[in-house]
């Protein structure tokens, strides 16, 4: 198995089919499908914030649920959106408001088709991926090695939210520990979560969420040739969002 890994997408639509491009891929009927065979693997957040979230789904559904060609694990944004589906009450900012906007303007019959592939795609991805052909673990926020293997409540949380301390930055978002820093596994660990200006290598994990929905590029991970293939964004940078 030849994986490209591919980072926090964020509703930007344009940019993920550039990026497919620049992998080689090549489009059959609206889904992009590599010569050689090659399989996707979403990192997680492909919705919220960007101008096409409900194009992103509809992309993503029909690469791993119907043409089973592509793999996908879920963010923190995926699991507010899920929560959202079905009817809890979930506040709408953070980027959620984006993609619920976007919802409402479709048709009823648009609206419930858009819901069921979207929890369909939830339902059935595991909540991180296992890759042992490539030695290597795709976690949304990143996993502890000791957890590998486990889905408590606990291993629930790291890898949606990351290692999170229970407080707040002033601009509301969580401060989270930089638990890269304290890996020893010999697994590849590749995740996304929070912007990184370029990928960020620390030990034998890689955060490839390079900012794509605040004017960075968008990031492919290739495995086993362990190699960065990215596009620029056509969004407005914004540089406070970035933390490395």
């Amino acid at each position: 198995m030849n994986v490209d890994i591919i980072g926090d997408v964020h509703g930007c639509l344009d940019e993920l089919k550039n990026l497919f491009n620049k992998l080689g891929y090549e489009w059959n009927d609206g889904v992009p499908e590599h010569p050689e065979g090659r399989t996707p693997v979403f990192v997680g957040d492909i919705t919220d914030r960007g101008p096409d979230s409900i194009g992103c789904i509809r992309l993503v559904y029909q690469m791993v649920i119907e043409k089973k060609n592509a793999l996908y694990g879920p963010g923190n944004h995926c699991d507010k959106l899920y929560r959202f589906f079905l009817g809890n009450p979930v506040k709408e900012k953070h980027g959620l408001e984006t993609t619920t906007a976007e919802y409402r303007e479709l048709s009823s019959k648009e609206q419930k088709e858009i819901r069921h592939h979207f929890m369909k795609l939830i339902d059935e991805s595991p909540l991180y991926h296992i890759l042992q052909e490539v030695n290597a673990v795709v976690a949304h926020a990143g996993i502890k090695e000791k957890d590998i293997g486990s889905v408590s409540k606990k291993v629930r949380t790291f890898v949606l939210y990351g290692d999170i301390t229970g407080e707040t930055l002033p601009d509301g978002r969580p401060v989270r520990r930089d638990w890269a820093q304290n890996y020893e596994g010999n697994r590849w660990i590749v995740y996304g979560h929070t912007p990184v200006r370029e990928p960020r290598f620390v030990n034998k994990t890689v955060n490839i969420d390079t900012g794509c929905v605040f004017g960075g590029r968008l990031t492919a991970f290739r495995l086993p040739e362990e190699e960065i293939v990215s596009v620029s964004s056509s969004m407005p940078f914004v540089e406070e969002k970035f933390r490395y």
